[in-house]
């Protein structure tokens, strides 16, 4: 299994939505490095969903439930979409700052590669913000 982080702006599309509608097509990627990392997703991976712009904070995790597949909002099939289901909310939403502040996660590509959408994420570092969010597993 492999972990990710998955970003989307709360007017766009919120924690609240996914919840709402429990599986939802991961839409709208236009960043080549970023939709690669979508067409590297597998069934099973697992994703904090993150708010940016105004919260800047991990608030949830989704998994993965239907591997790459054309995005049906691009003109191009090149652009990928993946399916992700929700699976909890972050008990504690975990914000930027609080990553900033933890010597260990400075190396994580949200700090280092900040505008993009979609990102892996090291076990090391999955293990570490899932305790920070106090979600469970």
């Amino acid at each position: 299994m492999s972990f990710w982080l998955v970003k989307s702006e709360p007017g766009a599309w919120s924690w609240d939505d996914q919840m709402r509608d429990s599986v939802t097509a991961w839409t709208g990627v236009r960043n080549h490095q970023a939709s690669n990392f979508l067409k590297a997703m597998k069934l099973g991976d697992l994703c904090f969903f993150y708010h940016s712009v105004s919260e800047k904070s991990v608030v949830g995790v989704v998994e993965v439930v239907r591997e790459a597949y054309a995005d049906p909002t691009a003109d191009d099939p090149r652009w990928v979409c993946v399916d992700v289901k929700a699976v909890q909310a972050a008990p504690r939403p975990v914000t930027l700052a609080d990553i900033k502040a933890v010597p260990e996660l400075a190396d994580i590509a949200l700090i280092r590669q900040s505008r993009l959408s979609v990102m892996p994420v090291s076990p090391e570092h999955w293990h570490l913000i899932g305790r920070m969010a106090s979600l469970s597993g």
